[in-house]
């Protein structure tokens, strides 16, 4: 009896530390979610949550508001692009369209298209975030 008051208290403490660590982690996507579950849900929890943090997963912080400042100021180029497909946020531009890095942050970029301003993630041409 006194076994089994133990390991209850121990579970117990491991679960608490591990919600105060879920809600002060950055921890995103399947990983995060899949953590999240287990402490919630245990092993079936722990699966549910990674296939659900996986699609939450994928959205992509948004950039520092003085990136989305320069890319609605910045002047548009002299030619109009226009591309077909759609522009989805996580998804990367065409490579017909040509990105201009952020002089003060390289880790952005942006391109104008469709007549819209896009923040893209300059090695995979991902983009950020679609500025209306």
């Amino acid at each position: 009896m006194l076994s089994k008051l133990i390991v209850g208290a121990a579970t117990a403490a491991t679960l608490m530390s591990g919600i105060a660590f879920a809600q002060s982690s950055t921890v995103n996507g399947a990983a995060g979610g899949a953590v999240t579950g287990a402490i919630v849900g245990g092993p079936v929890g722990a699966a549910v949550g990674g296939v659900a943090g996986a699609v939450v997963g994928t959205a992509i912080d948004p950039p520092p508001e003085k990136v989305v400042t320069y890319v609605r100021e910045a002047p548009a180029p002299s030619a109009r692009v226009v591309v077909k497909e759609k522009i989805v946020v996580g998804q990367p531009l065409p490579e017909t369209v040509v990105v201009t890095p952020i002089p003060d942050d390289p880790t952005y970029a942006y391109a104008v298209v469709n007549d819209e301003r896009i923040i893209v993630e300059p090695s995979s041409r991902k983009v950020i975030q679609v500025i209306k």
